[in-house]
């Protein structure tokens, strides 16, 4: 008995491979962002323009780790106590005023700079040490001043940080093309930047189709209510556009919401029209399918390219990417259904989402990512290794 297919992309010729349809994209991609400068806090979240280099070392002085006393390793005993004179003390920010002779002890504070020495271009001419106060004992001296009593077993440079021990000036610390995180910003302010150059934000149109289409964003639900849920027959609320355009804004763009298309050409062909004009990414959700209210595809081939649709992938297939004079249309469907628990042996495990479907929403809220299978993979067992890509490296 003959069986009938249930996948509308069963037909039609060959499918385009991911890894031919990534290739094609990356050939056809080029930059339109202008870089421009913005103040720091305000670089979170950007495209970095340009490479950073560090014009200084961090930290900028060797200093001290410990509270406790700077000393010239030299001066201690190997066999025994050491009892030097102390001789002045320095904290973070106000430093030992002059150099610290040869033979004495230095109070010294967490994050203070170690203390010039006495020629600082040969071995043993700088204080080099700190002794940890719990390690050392401080009392009056036969002459009125004050002593520290150091016992043995120290290493050199023990307890201190060296200048540059975070980053060595001339090196390159934030790289051209990432996308600054919270510490990134940090790292920029540790070498004195105030400002950086960015990529100005993208500029994104997203619309969706569809006659049976309502948008939650207006009427009661948009007016701060819940929607009664009573829609009519056959009619359901957008969640892609409102999914799409959060997306898009998370990655950094500056959104324009063109809301909802009625399944006709014409009209999808005369906003596709209009937001190629002043937007520099078109993105669609709906109408790229095969049926005859499917518009898309065709008002975009009208107006300019489509370079491919249908790729060997699922979910997913129906994905396109194409172009609008020189404006990049992609028209986006899919359901991600991968879930991660961790097993008992502590190793991540991966269960797929109970239903399948373009239209479980559910599937995006509950699911923690994607797990690629290789297109000849016929069968899966339980306990296979696989590659797993979690939505927070894509968003």
């Amino acid at each position: 008995m003959a069986q009938l297919s249930d996948d509308c992309f069963a037909f039609g010729g060959d499918l385009m491979t991911t890894a031919a349809a990534l290739a094609d994209l990356e050939a056809r991609v080029e930059r339109v962002a202008e870089p421009e400068a913005v103040a720091l806090p305000s670089a979170l979240g950007r495209i970095l323009a340009e490479d950073i280099v560090a014009g200084r070392d961090v930290p900028p002085n060797a200093n001290s780790a410990v509270d406790g006393y700077a000393v010239y390793f030299d001066d201690l005993a190997s066999d025994g106590p050491t009892v030097l004179p102390v001789v002045g003390r320095a904290a973070a920010g106000h430093p030992l005023d002059g150099p610290q002779a040869r033979g004495t002890a230095v109070r010294i504070f967490t994050g203070a700079a170690m203390p010039t020495g006495e020629s600082s271009g040969e071995k043993g001419g700088v204080p080099d040490t700190v002794m940890m106060q719990e390690d050392c004992v401080e009392r009056d001296g036969p002459d009125g001043g004050r002593v520290v009593e150091i016992a043995p077993g120290i290493k050199r440079g023990a307890n201190q940080r060296e200048a540059g021990e975070d980053i060595r000036a001339g090196t390159t610390i934030l790289k051209a093309g990432q996308r600054l995180r919270p510490q990134d910003l940090g790292l920029a302010a540790s070498v004195g930047r105030s400002r950086l150059m960015v990529y100005a934000p993208l500029k994104a149109a997203v619309f969706s189709t569809g006659d049976e289409v309502r948008d939650p964003l207006k009427g009661d639900a948009g007016n701060g209510a819940e929607p009664d849920g009573d829609l009519g027959e056959g009619l359901i609320y957008d969640s892609n556009r409102v999914t799409i355009a959060a997306l898009l804004a998370q990655l950094g763009c500056a959104v324009s919401d063109l809301g909802i298309l009625p399944d006709d050409r014409a009209a999808i062909e005369t906003a596709l029209e209009a937001a190629a004009r002043d937007h520099a990414l078109i993105v669609t959700s709906g109408g790229m399918s095969v049926g005859e209210e499917d518009h898309v595809r065709d008002a975009v081939e009208a107006l300019g390219q489509v370079h491919f649709w249908r790729l060997a992938i699922k979910p997913g297939r129906p994905i396109a990417l194409g172009q609008i004079g020189r404006v990049p249309f992609v028209g986006l469907p899919g359901n991600p259904v991968a879930r991660i628990e961790m097993g008992s042996d502590g190793v991540p495990v991966a269960h797929k989402f109970p239903r399948d479907g373009a239209g479980i929403l559910t599937s995006m809220v509950e699911a923690d990512g994607l797990v690629e299978l290789p297109e000849e993979m016929t069968r899966l067992k339980a306990g296979t290794m696989v590659d797993f890509l979690p939505f927070s490296e894509v968003s």
